[in-house]
């Protein structure tokens, strides 16, 4: 029986989507954006950062746009979205929130600029009590990987 695998992004720069479509042209896997309602964010990084740390402060993350797909049906799925100090984006917290109760195995994917800080740890913690497989991530200037780092990856997925 085939991986049925589903690629769920959030990006807010558009590096995580190229990765995303990336990591989709590798495994002709099915592909969710993570959208929130538009003015959710600044376009600015700076104020950005700032209304996300308030978020994870308050405890009181975005409202998903769309609902999630049937997770049921994926037996793996691949979760991206940008290092935000050092964490997880708070769409991504949302999405991971949502999909609580799925019985496939979460791997993150991420775009950092300069140095991922804990985000594996991170993206775990707010995942749990989902079953969490190691992570892959790249410089979100350099978000181009080779069809080999990618193979490694989802190897281990």
């Amino acid at each position: 029986m085939a991986t049925k695998i589903l690629i769920a992004y959030y990006s807010w720069s558009g590096h995580t989507a190229k990765l995303a479509h990336q990591l989709q042209a590798a495994t002709q896997a099915d592909l969710f954006e993570i959208t929130v309602a538009p003015g959710t964010f600044s376009q600015d990084m700076y104020e950005t950062s700032e209304e996300a740390k308030a978020q994870l402060a308050s405890g009181k993350l975005p409202v998903l746009a769309y609902p999630l797909p049937d997770l049921a049906q994926y037996d793996v799925v691949l979760v991206g979205g940008p290092v935000w100090s050092g964490v997880p984006s708070t769409p991504v917290r949302a999405f991971l929130q949502a999909a609580q109760g799925a019985s496939a195995v979460f791997a993150p994917f991420y775009t950092h600029a300069g140095t991922p800080a804990q985000y594996e740890d991170e993206f775990k913690a707010a995942a749990a009590p989902l079953a969490v497989a190691a992570g892959f991530g790249l410089p979100g200037d350099h978000v181009a990987a080779d069809d080999a780092q990618i193979q490694a990856w989802l190897a281990r997925v």
